[in-house]
């Protein structure tokens, strides 16, 4: 297993997981997730000639808890800003899952200079999100994770509602086992658990002013045929929020689209990404 390197960056100091060498490939992950997410895609990104670096997102141990308490979608994104200058590059390609997509989508808006390449997945622009009752019941747990107690629900008989998140969002995978050891191994840190939590606390009612912006460097959004959280028609209604050239790529699986279908997600990435080598 690759062991975590540390690099201090917008007043945190973050753990990640790096291979390879070439043009920056930054990937940032989710809830419940973890920078072992992309296991498998880092080793493939190396091999085609990507330095791919997954860090572990603010409050996600081993990186540190944020003293500043920012977990928003701005804080997120200048992160991600701040790691490719903490990683010694000027830009890079960024790739981001649920969350991590989120950070990904501001720190194309934020500086656009900087972001050579925007890939989302599982998650469609947040402005041309609207709060329909069909998506509040799809997305319910935005309001069960912000409630009281909400530490202790994911806690109970361990963590068993990471896996019910997974089943529900990926209805279509019968994942391993060990799917998401890594990701409760972080909640049981201390702290851990209540950081993770806070990322849906720091949310409000609409979508933050930051994305008012179109993103305005090329990109591409992953969208998943079976994902009960988003569906394809919601990344088609997304095509507003771009300026620039955006590519939706239509994939078999779920949320966890790139963990059910690693070949076929990183046949499609390194597609994308194959112009960008040099």
């Amino acid at each position: 297993m690759t062991t975590p390197s540390f690099a201090d960056a917008n007043g945190v100091r973050f753990a990640y997981l790096e291979e390879g060498s070439g043009p920056l490939v930054l990937l940032l992950h989710g809830f419940p997730d973890t920078a072992h997410t992309w296991d498998a895609v880092r080793p493939a990104l190396a091999e085609a000639g990507f330095r791919a670096v997954s860090p572990f997102l603010r409050g996600y141990h081993p990186t540190e808890i944020p003293r500043d308490g920012k977990y928003d979608s701005e804080t997120l994104g200048r992160d991600a800003l701040a790691l490719i200058d903490a990683l010694g590059e000027r830009e890079a390609i960024v790739v981001g899952h649920d969350w991590g997509a989120s950070a990904a989508y501001a720190a194309a808006t934020l500086d656009s200079a900087r972001v050579r390449f925007l890939i989302t997945t599982a998650i469609p622009h947040p402005a041309s999100i609207r709060r329909t009752p069909r998506l509040i019941w799809r997305a319910r747990h935005f309001i069960r994770l912000q409630w009281p107690g909400a530490e202790a629900v994911v806690r109970e008989d361990d963590f068993a509602y990471v896996d019910t998140l997974v089943r529900r969002w990926s209805p279509a995978w019968n994942p391993p086992p060990d799917e998401t050891a890594a990701v409760k191994e972080v909640f049981r840190q201390p702290g851990c658990l209540a950081a993770a939590i806070s990322y849906y606390r720091a949310t409000g009612v609409s979508a933050p002013a930051i994305f008012v912006q179109p993103i305005t460097v090329p990109s591409a959004a992953f969208s998943g045929d079976d994902d009960s959280v988003t569906s394809h028609e919601d990344f088609e209604n997304a095509r507003r929020c771009f300026q620039g050239p955006h590519e939706i790529v239509r994939m078999p699986g779920g949320h966890f689209m790139h963990r059910e279908h690693p070949a076929h997600f990183i046949r499609e990435l390194l597609r994308l990404l194959a112009p960008l080598r040099a």
